[in-house]
């Protein structure tokens, strides 16, 4: 789960700061009723791929988006939708982050039972 590995990547530096994100993202925000997962991993998409600098985020949410039942096209769309609002820079970061979880997506689902070909990446 994403909560898990935000507490663990934070646990030697601000244990607290890795909680607050995940009490507050996950205990009050995506669980609140108006807006189904699938909507909010979209909007997620599309407010990280603005931000133009929160590439490792936005990742996760790729993949969560796929998690939720999210197809390519449509995170693509969102994606290229971006450079309408904050500029061809941050859709391509955005569709390059995209190329990547869609690889260890496709890498993961030929992997044998039990194992991962999941490429290593630095982010």
């Amino acid at each position: 789960m994403a909560g898990e590995r935000v507490v663990e990547a934070m646990a030697d530096i601000s244990p607290d700061l890795g909680r607050y994100i995940v009490e507050f993202g996950f205990g009050d925000i995506y669980s609140r009723a108006g807006l189904t997962l699938r909507e909010r991993e979209i909007a997620t998409i599309a407010a990280l791929t603005a931000m133009g600098n929160a590439t490792p985020q936005l990742k996760v949410h790729i993949a969560a988006g796929l998690n939720v039942g999210l197809t390519r096209n449509e995170i693509t769309e969102t994606i290229l939708q971006m450079a309408l609002y904050a500029g061809f820079p941050a859709a391509l970061n955005g569709m390059f982050a995209a190329k990547d979880v869609f690889a260890d997506h496709d890498a993961d689902a030929a992997a044998p039972a039990g194992g991962s070909m999941r490429r290593e990446t630095s982010s």
